[in-house]
C-alpha cells in the first residue's frame, strides 16, 4: 500500500494573505455577473490577482451579442421579497432589470462592456469553460476581444494552484 505524503510542510509558516481569486461565474442574471466583477474589480484595487472563469449559462456575460441585455431574476429569487407568481409577470423581469440599472448608474457602476473592459485593463484574466462552450455551440469569436482564452476545468484548476488563492462560484 502506497503512503500519501502531504504537498506542504504542515509546520511551514503562512502569511495568511490573498494572493489570487478565481472566481467561477455559472448564471448571467445582472446581479450575479456585477457581483463578480465587483469581487474582482475589489480584488485586483487591493493589489490581489484576479481571474474570472465563465461556465453554463455565464458565458452570456462575455458573448458579445448578450453581455448587455443581461436580466435581474425575478422568478425564483427569495431577495427580491415577491411572490414567485407576480415575479413571473408579464414586465416584472424588465421593470427589476430597468430598476437596477438605474440604481447601479446612481452608483457610476459602468455597464457590463465598459466594467470588462476596466477589469481586463486591470489586469484580471477572463476564461471561458471548453466544455460549456461546446453544448452551446459556441466559438471563440462569439466572445469578447479580450478573452484571455479557453480552458477545460483541469486547466482552472491548475490556474488556481498555490497558497493564497482562493475559488469563489458566483
Amino acid at each position: 500500500m502506497e503512503v500519501l505524503q502531504p504537498v506542504a510542510n504542515p509546520k511551514a509558516k503562512s502569511d495568511g494573505k490573498v494572493k489570487k481569486v478565481m472566481i467561477i461565474v455559472s448564471k448571467a442574471t445582472l446581479h450575479n455577473v456585477y457581483a463578480s466583477f465587483i469581487l474582482a474589480n475589489g480584488a485586483r484595487m487591493e493589489g490581489i490577482e484576479a481571474e474570472l472563469f465563465f461556465t453554463f449559462f455565464g458565458l452570456e456575460a462575455i458573448n458579445k451579442k448578450k453581455l448587455n441585455d443581461l436580466h435581474v431574476a425575478t422568478v425564483g429569487n427569495p431577495a427580491m421579497h415577491i411572490p414567485t407568481l407576480l415575479g413571473g409577470l408579464p414586465g416584472m423581469e424588465a421593470m427589476a432589470t430597468s430598476m437596477m440599472k438605474k440604481e447601479m448608474e446612481k452608483l457610476d457602476i459602468p455597464p457590463i462592456d465598459e466594467f470588462l473592459e476596466i477589469l481586463v485593463a486591470s489586469g484580471v484574466k477572463i476564461w471561458a469553460c471548453k466544455l460549456a462552450m461546446d453544448m452551446f455551440h459556441l466559438e471563440k469569436e462569439d466572445l469578447i476581444d479580450d478573452l484571455e482564452g479557453v480552458l477545460t476545468v483541469g486547466d482552472f484548476y491548475n490556474r488556481a494552484h498555490g497558497e493564497g488563492s482562493h475559488l469563489m462560484f458566483i
